[in-house]
């Protein structure tokens, strides 16, 4: 089924379309979801209601723009609202009043992307959510500003700390990994395996 095709089966009210509408795209909007929230559970709680919102204002979304886009829109509007219930976001927009020194970009990390979104999870809620606006929904200062009621200043200095500080635990994870993955080749050249 195309998706012209099921957005017209789901405004036609088709259960087994919303079915396939949610499986197609559920797995999707939950890592978006899990982005702004630490807990599962309130993610996935988010994003169920994201759905719930996205099938009643179906009627509304013209076929402008993506439709996966649209949707994406839809759950990180509702992931701010659950976070300015569960963690009110003017508690830690600027919890760090010192600056923080980036250290050097490195081009290789030991990394992989579930390290790196665990690492991002880690984040001060200011921190996280500006970045998780910026850098991977692609919004801008002002439109930052305006959905989270502070100043652009206020949204680049966040963006600016949340990304020294993961430049900060990228490079100590990379340190650790580096060090425990030389650990067995140093045991079997003393013999101590």
């Amino acid at each position: 089924m195309t998706e012209v095709e099921l957005i017209t089966a789901c405004r036609q009210g088709s259960s087994r379309a919303q079915k396939l509408l949610y499986e197609r795209f559920a797995g999707l909007m939950l890592g978006v979801c899990l982005r702004y929230l630490r807990q599962r559970d309130d993610a996935e709680e988010v994003m169920l209601m994201g759905f719930v919102k996205v099938f009643r204002a179906l009627e509304q979304y013209r076929h402008e723009g993506s439709f996966e886009g649209w949707i994406r829109r839809i759950m990180v509007n509702e992931a701010l609202g659950q976070l300015r219930r569960k963690e009110p976001l003017h508690l830690a927009i600027d919890d760090l009043t010192y600056d923080v020194p980036a250290t050097a970009a490195e081009a290789e990390s030991q990394l992989n992307a579930d390290d790196l979104m665990a690492l991002l999870a880690e984040l001060p809620a200011g921190y996280r959510t500006v970045f998780n606006l910026y850098a991977l929904e692609g919004y801008t200062h002002p439109e930052i500003a305006e959905l989270l009621g502070i100043s652009e200043g206020t949204s680049k200095s966040q963006l600016s700390k949340a990304r020294a500080m993961l430049q900060r635990r990228i490079a100590a994870a990379n340190t650790v990994a580096v060090s425990s993955s030389t650990q067995p080749k140093e045991l079997y050249a003393t013999g101590r395996y």
